[in-house]
């Protein structure tokens, strides 16, 4: 070999490369597993590993982190580092950083980026909102049916003693109510909001206006009865469809107040169906009707069936001959029923799009 030497007056290393190994014995020692000379030279089949593996391992304090996690560097080495998943509603924004995605926004599926939330309403083809459908075509198929025949046999003495002009309003009520379901399930816009805020508790109004009419009618005639031979003011057909009218225009005024005070409009919640998972969040599109603008609105409906209610308890001991209380007691006594079973499920449900 020859005899060489750099410029710094040094000879060229020689060395013995050794790894401390366990033999067949168990017992541990150094064995010779290459040389340099100038270069590496390394028997890579003479190699153990602790692992069993003859791969090498990873000579690295920490390992690349995969995508969505961010680097959390350890205090002191900054060449090492704990990989952390970007969690919940937050994106991977940098090598070292995850931040919260906007509000009407979620994560994608690699928590590396932001996607909108799906928005989702009511659809007409969904079961919640087809048996209402069904059951409002019903009652509307009903309801004209009646209309056209109280229409044909509108002069016959039968007709006329049920009260024509107050049954048509009461009708008109009953109608209104059936219809309200469409601009209940259809797709919100300003127009179905509009429509929504107007019939919602119109068709109430209507219905429980007549029969407060007729049943304060009924009261007054009796009562009058009692103490005189003339009959009571404001009895006669003309005078009963004003006082509905009157007392329907009161719905109307509030609903015309709520129309400048606070518009129509749409908006997605974002806030109602945000999960603690992601991609189980979804926006719901609907009307800017608040629980109370909505309480506010059906309230005077409900006032109305409430004093009918009172009118139609007092009247129960009329004759039995006439027979025109006793239907309106029971009807205001049910209706009072399905209202105390409606007011918890409509708003116990307004979590649900559907």
């Amino acid at each position: 070999t020859p005899v060489t030497f750099n410029e710094n007056g040094d000879a060229p290393g020689r060395y013995d490369i050794f790894q401390y190994q366990i033999n067949n014995s168990s017992t541990a020692e150094y064995k010779v597993i290459g040389h340099w000379t100038n270069q590496l030279h390394l028997n890579m089949e003479a190699l153990q590993w602790t692992t069993g593996d003859s791969s090498l391992p990873a000579s690295v304090c920490s390992l690349p982190c995969r995508t969505g996690e961010r680097k959390k560097v350890v205090k002191g080495v900054p060449c090492c580092w704990h990989c952390e998943r970007c969690e919940g509603y937050h994106f991977q924004a940098s090598e070292f950083t995850c931040e919260l995605c906007p509000y009407e926004k979620r994560p994608d599926q690699n928590h590396t980026g932001c996607q909108p939330i799906p928005i989702i309403k009511l659809e007409w083809h969904s079961p919640w909102a087809l048996l209402p459908v069904f059951i409002s075509i019903l009652g509307i198929i009903a309801t004209t049916f009646v209309i056209v025949t109280f229409v044909r046999y509108n002069d016959t003495p039968i007709v006329r003693a049920s009260g024509r002009e107050m049954s048509y309003v009461l009708l008109t009520g009953i109608f209104l109510c059936y219809i309200i379901t469409f601009p209940m399930i259809a797709a919100p816009d300003v127009v179905v909001c509009s429509f929504r805020r107007i019939f919602l508790g119109l068709g109430m109004c209507f219905s429980n206006a007549a029969l407060l009419t007729k049943t304060n009618r009924i009261h007054r005639i009796f009562e009058q009865g009692k103490k005189a031979v003339t009959a009571p003011r404001f009895i006669s057909p003309a005078s009963q469809l004003a006082i509905t009218f009157s007392l329907i225009s009161v719905q109307l005024l509030g609903v015309l107040v709520w129309f400048a005070a606070d518009p129509p409009h749409t908006f997605v919640d974002y806030g109602e169906q945000r999960t603690q998972d992601p991609g189980n969040a979804r926006g719901v599109l609907k009307c800017d009707i608040s629980d109370l603008s909505l309480i506010c609105s059906l309230g005077y409906s409900i006032l109305l069936m409430v004093t009918c209610t009172v009118y139609a308890i007092k009247t129960r001991g009329v004759p039995e001959t006439f027979n025109e209380a006793k239907p309106i007691g029971f009807t205001m006594y049910t209706t009072c029923i399905i209202w105390l079973a409606f007011i918890p499920i409509f708003f116990g449900t307004a979590q649900s799009a559907e």
